[in-house]
């Protein structure tokens, strides 16, 4: 009588590879929106805007030379930030400050030196960043802030903030020198739309994409108006820290952050799961 016998069938290496390809883990590139996440982007828009003055005064590179160099770092940084696997605080940070000073020298080239009109100039950013989201979502069918994992949507991504930040310089100089707001009721003003936006999500069920952009243009001018509080002379509404002692005060606090968050990784998405045809 002959013994069948049960043998354990070798799994084949192609198979394995195949099934590591369809199931992986992907790290999303941008960091959990927190509380740490927004007061280190607005500490970030008066640290941009405080290093491009310094340049500007300072070190005598005048706008276009200010431009030309602040472009040529945020180009380097955004590749490191590219090329790394998951988010990293430091490097992420420092691309925010950066492109904070590259989207207001835009803002700034077209209301001052082309004498593009503030109406203008925030109507062109608006549609500008629209369509970045149509075709956004037209070519990836989601805007979430929690899927930023291929190099497509991470470019989508770092262009929409490019032009939140050219539109909220253009909002937020539009809507000062139609109210001849201070310092510090700007500041108040916009921390009170920001409020209501979130108070929207909360209790009206405002759509989290949408929460998050409109908070995030409006984050820009709520941190100028801050550093103009700090910076600006007694006479003209401000402390009279000037713009280098503002600048290393935020600095600093930007600096501590990063490092405390880079250490703990509280603001780190989780890897998600991603199932992909095998080729």
């Amino acid at each position: 009588m002959a013994h069948e016998t049960s043998q354990t069938p070798v799994p084949d290496l192609a198979d394995t590879a195949a099934a590591s390809r369809v199931r992986r883990s992907r790290w999303n590139k941008v960091p959990e929106v927190t509380v740490y996440f927004w007061i280190i982007k607005v500490l970030c828009t008066t640290v941009g805007e405080a290093a491009a003055d310094l340049l500007d005064e300072r070190a005598g590179l005048g706008p276009t030379g200010v431009s030309v160099l602040m472009s040529a770092l945020l180009a380097v940084v955004l590749v490191v930030q590219f090329r790394t696997a998951a988010c990293r605080a430091g490097v992420y940070w420092t691309a925010v400050a950066l492109i904070s000073v590259v989207g207001t020298l835009i803002s700034g080239v077209l209301t001052d030196d082309m004498g593009v009109p503030l109406e203008t100039g925030t109507t062109v950013f608006v549609i500008a960043l629209a369509v970045v989201f149509a075709v956004w979502y037209r070519r990836e069918r989601t805007l979430s802030l929690h899927s930023i994992d291929t190099t497509g949507r991470e470019s989508f991504y770092w262009l929409a903030v490019l032009f939140t930040f050219a539109l909220g310089t253009a909002a937020g100089d539009l809507v000062s020198e139609w109210m001849e707001f201070g310092h510090w009721l700007s500041a108040v003003l916009f921390g009170l739309v920001i409020a209501a936006v979130a108070l929207a999500h909360v209790a009206l069920d405002l759509d989290a994409v949408w929460s998050f952009w409109i908070a995030y243009v409006l984050t820009r001018p709520l941190g100028a108006s801050i550093g103009d509080c700090l910076s600006q002379p007694t006479g003209d509404g401000g402390l009279g820290l000037g713009t280098v002692v503002t600048g290393a005060l935020f600095l600093s606090a930007v600096l501590a952050l990063v490092v405390y968050l880079a250490v703990t990784r509280k603001d780190a998405a989780q890897p998600r799961q991603t199932t992909r045809t095998p080729a």
